[in-house]
């Protein structure tokens, strides 16, 4: 068997293998009790939550196109009855270590879904936090010398369901990796308002075309922090979103490239503002998957780019 030498240092280099969520066998719609984020609640009270053929429509165009630009692609194997799209919150990789995600206690099912994956790595480069660390990979973004992560440190962390990865987590990730420089960012948290909760870092914020990043300011809880990113990219290579777009989840594109990426159709603004800089679009219609307050990054977990 041929073993995959992982290698991720930031999210636009030439993606050359990744593990993209499936939606066949997704299960019913939650209960109101079971969502873990506030806009899943929104589309469950409201009738609209999406069906798997919509959802399965959607995460296979995305399959094809990566498979067009000549990327691996790794799926998960499929457990009944049971949501497998958002593979980004699993693990993520840094470098050439594979982390597993201390992820929402009953979701740990979706990482043996992966072990035709994992059986392919150095048992080396498989590494676990500790339990207290809580981490998802949605909070995780290298960026070459950087490792951006997004948390929240409240002393109500445990009253919200949003808040996925803590400040042990953060302090976990400067042990293990000396070389590089922990960056955190405290988000902004709401169990039940879409428009106030950043789940993740890349719900505000996202680099793209190698320089340049979207950004959404409320979704920081400290605005000298959302200032940090400002001047680190520079304000003229940013690209701010608004509270709609946010709620749309406009900055979870995905880049196979410094100059590719694969967006949703609804970000006009977006695309536009790409297609201007050089950057090909790839659009889809991913509309339906972003209702349970998930998008193209939350879908994808890469293992090797250049």
């Amino acid at each position: 068997m041929s073993m995959l030498q992982l290698n991720i240092n930031n999210e636009t280099s030439r993606l050359r293998a990744v593990i993209l969520g499936i939606a066949d066998s997704n299960g019913k719609t939650p209960l109101l009790s079971e969502a873990y984020d506030p806009k899943s609640k929104q589309h469950i009270i409201a009738g609209t939550y999406p069906t798997e053929a919509d959802m399965v429509n959607e995460i296979d165009a995305v399959a094809k196109i990566l498979v067009r630009h000549g990327v691996t692609v790794y799926r998960p194997s499929v457990i009944e009855n049971y949501n497998q799209i958002f593979s980004r919150d699993i693990a993520f990789v840094i470098g050439d270590k594979f982390i597993k995600a201390n992820i929402l206690p009953d979701r740990d099912k979706e990482y043996n879904a992966i072990n035709h994956v994992t059986s392919k790595l150095n048992k080396d480069c498989i590494l676990e936090l500790p339990e207290e660390c809580h981490v998802e990979g949605g909070d995780v973004m290298p960026f070459n010398e950087y490792i951006f992560v997004g948390t929240y440190s409240g002393e109500d962390y445990p009253d919200y369901v949003t808040a996925r990865t803590n400040l042990d987590s953060v302090i976990a990730l400067q042990e293990l990796f000396p070389d590089k420089t922990v960056k955190s960012f405290e988000l902004r948290k709401s169990n039940d308002d879409p428009y106030n909760n950043a789940l993740h870092l890349d719900c505000c914020f996202q680099p793209v075309g190698g320089d340049k990043a979207i950004l959404h300011k409320n979704g920081f809880l400290v605005e000298s922090e959302y200032q940090w990113l400002v001047d680190f990219f520079g304000k003229e290579n940013i690209f701010e979103i608004s509270s709609e777009e946010m709620y749309a989840m406009t900055s979870n594109i995905f880049s196979i490239s410094e100059d590719l990426v694969i967006s949703d159709e609804r970000f006009t603004r977006l695309n536009a503002w790409l297609e201007s800089l050089g950057i090909t679009v790839e659009v889809v219609k991913y509309s339906e998957i972003a209702k349970q307050e998930g998008l193209l990054r939350c879908s994808t977990l890469p293992l090797i780019r250049d």
